[in-house]
């Protein structure tokens, strides 16, 4: 007896089955590693931590940069999350495109529910694909680790930042604020 092997969704794969009405803008799943996925519901303190972030990194953002909130981002073929916040150049190619690895500076992750996942599934996938820079945002211990240093295994660099201290963005120098604010 043959064994069926397992089918991996491509991004293309992905889209289309938005365009058939597979998926929907309601349905609040992500592509990893060519697996559906749904996503975590978002509670009021992910939601919260998400708006203030959305307010501190707006707000200090450059005009050569484009920030997106909870949009899809492509790493690689297989590949396509939905991380809370993302900071890539700007460029007029994202009317046609969504940003790949290439395009971000910076990825940002709030953890309420889902830090296992974010932390051993999605981070190192950044890390994997080439993000310079990723921050993970523990709104239970309220800590931010900053990964850095991308390469085949991940990140190499983890740096956990609590209040009292201030976290500034390698490849985006203006994202510079004190991890209180984040907080609130």
């Amino acid at each position: 007896m043959a064994v069926a092997g397992i089918h991996r969704f491509t991004v293309d794969d992905f889209a289309r089955m938005g365009e058939a009405g597979i998926l929907t803008e309601g349905d609040r799943v992500e592509l990893i590693d060519g697996e559906v996925r749904e996503m975590t519901p978002i509670g009021p303190s992910h939601a919260w931590i998400v708006d203030r972030l959305t307010v501190l990194v707006a707000a200090r953002l450059p005009e050569t940069a484009h920030l997106r909130v909870q949009g899809p981002i492509r790493l690689g073929r297989h590949t396509e999350p939905r991380p809370d916040l993302s900071v890539a150049r700007r460029t007029q190619a994202y009317t046609h495109r969504h940003p790949d690895a290439g395009d971000l500076l910076l990825v940002i992750e709030v953890a309420d529910s889902s830090q296992q996942f974010d932390r051993g599934e999605k981070v190192p996938r950044y890390g994997k694909a080439g993000v310079p820079e990723t921050w993970l945002v523990e709104v239970s211990a309220r800590t931010v680790t900053a990964y850095t240093g991308p390469g085949p295994e991940g990140y190499a660099r983890e740096r956990v930042l609590r209040c009292g201290e201030r976290i500034t963005a390698g490849a985006v120098a203006e994202l510079d604020f004190p991890v209180d604010d984040i907080f609130g």
